[in-house]
């Protein structure tokens, strides 16, 4: 039976090279590409039947840093499939980053080069902004969006007799400090983005705990330091090329620079190899590139507790059902003013 495969932010970077290494896994698969941008979307869909012209590849419109773009989007996924095998999350954002250049020119020169640009602790900020929904953009588009899609398409992941995959896009940035069950949609901080991706690892956990009785698994994986448009965005293209042969020397030393998307989908891909049984809920599974460029997948464990996942998961919850009720009444009124508008004709 075919498999059916859903990845989000699958139009560039790290969601196209998995794409691309799935195809090359098992062509006959069926992929969904749900993307925000529909143009790139298809030029991305274009480019892997070019290598892949058999391949069954469908488009999704979905901005998952919106509620109701993630509701529609899922009633979508159902009326097309009977089922869904794996969803990867991989879509993320990280605005308008800010990095304290003397920071990191004095960690480029210093024993902790490589923690420096591994987590990028201390040395990159964003400024987050409020959404349509009233949601951090940040916590919307990283977290909460992808939660709200997990549970909507519950009826055909979590079916009878299938196991089914949840894949969270992590990363080495995410970090207890940065995390607060306070504060979840980090309002108060400067490290959304570190705050985000510790949530998900959080919720990876819980999710795990209620769904899988129901043949549902959840894992998390970390690409690595990748060069992608969010990578790109945090300094500019050409700073990036003048300190490229020094990352390149620097990866000798350290497995975590997997620098293209190609190697940073190396995790994403072999969990798709595993049985999901097998893998430690605890455990985020790390892509790893060796100074030769050998590709291989390690992993670690992360620093979550039950409770705080289980807090979490209440939190996301309670502000999922606001959601609906919200966008409810949107509609209600929507309704309501469109028949005063046909009444006074």
């Amino acid at each position: 039976m075919e498999k059916v495969i859903l990845v989000t932010g699958a139009n560039s970077g790290i969601g196209l090279a998995l794409c691309e290494r799935l195809l090359y896994e098992d062509s006959r698969l069926q992929l969904c590409l749900a993307c925000r941008n529909m143009q790139r979307a298809e030029a991305a869909r274009s480019a892997l039947l070019t290598s892949h012209p058999d391949a069954h590849i469908d488009l999704l419109h979905l901005d998952v840093g919106s509620v109701r773009s993630v509701l529609h989007a899922a009633h979508t996924v159902k009326a097309r499939y009977n089922r869904l095998d794996y969803l990867y999350l991989n879509a993320g954002i990280m605005p308008n980053p800010q990095i304290d250049i003397k920071a990191f020119f004095k960690g480029l020169f210093s024993s902790n080069v490589v923690k420096m640009f591994a987590t990028a602790e201390g040395l990159l900020t964003q400024q987050d902004h409020v959404n349509k929904d009233g949601l951090q953009e940040v916590f919307a588009t990283n977290l909460f969006g992808h939660f709200v899609l997990v549970r909507e398409l519950d009826s055909i992941l979590c079916q009878t007799g299938q196991t089914s995959r949840v894949v969270w896009t992590s990363s080495s940035n995410a970090r207890r400090s940065a995390f607060s069950l306070d504060d979840v949609q980090h309002r108060l901080g400067t490290e959304s983005y570190a705050s985000s991706k510790y949530a998900s690892d959080l919720i990876s956990l819980a999710l795990n705990r209620h769904n899988n009785s129901q043949g549902l698994y959840s894992s998390v994986i970390c690409p690595g330091l990748v060069m992608t448009n969010l990578t790109y965005g945090i300094l500019p293209s050409f700073f990036w090329t003048l300190i490229m042969p020094i990352m390149y020397l620097i990866r000798i030393f350290t497995n975590t620079f997997t620098l293209t998307p190609y190697n940073g989908a190396g995790a994403l891909h072999s969990l798709f190899l595993k049985k999901p049984e097998s893998l430690d809920p605890r455990a985020k599974y790390h892509s790893l590139t060796s100074g030769m460029g050998s590709n291989y997948t390690q992993p670690r464990q992360m620093d979550i507790d039950d409770d705080m996942s289980e807090a979490l998961y209440v939190k996301l919850l309670e502000m999922e059902k606001a959601a609906r009720k919200r966008l409810k009444e949107e509609d209600d009124n929507e309704q309501a003013y469109k028949k005063y508008l046909n009444q006074t004709e």
